[in-house]
């Protein structure tokens, strides 16, 4: 189970925003899609950073201002990846260790997926539980 690829667990069409995307459009796509970790990336798709939910939380900045504070300004531009060959040991490895919860994948600089710590307690549920994850999800 841990050592298959990745790519069996990554999402691979991942929202995105750019470094001139406000807090608010950062707000509101985590709002809308229930999701967490929003890749930053330029117009050819290479990846510069990550923005997260915790990072509004932690902007110490009230709601009002978000339409004026630009991502780049709060994204992690020092960002750990996995490649596409990447295990998805390697990945729960990464969670541990660091406390991550989010991992861009990436072909050289180009951002081709994410894996989520909730992809891996997904998969590994499936796993199990074959049937009830039908019912579930």
């Amino acid at each position: 189970m841990m050592n298959e690829n990745i790519t069996t667990i990554m999402t691979k069409e991942v929202k995105t925003v750019g470094t001139t995307s406000t807090l608010a459009e950062a707000k509101a796509i985590f709002d809308s899609m229930k999701i967490h970790h929003l890749p930053v990336v330029d117009s050819e798709n290479n990846l510069l950073g990550i923005v997260t939910s915790y990072d509004l939380l932690n902007a110490q900045l009230g709601e009002s201002s978000f339409a004026n504070a630009l991502v780049g300004d709060f994204m992690t531009s020092k960002v750990a990846t996995l490649t596409e060959d990447s295990k998805v040991g390697t990945a729960c490895e990464l969670f541990i260790l660091n406390k991550f919860h989010g991992l861009p994948i990436v072909e050289g600089k180009k951002l081709v997926g994410i894996v989520t710590a909730h992809d891996i307690l997904k998969y590994t549920y499936k796993k199990e539980y074959p049937e009830d994850y039908q019912r579930i999800f």
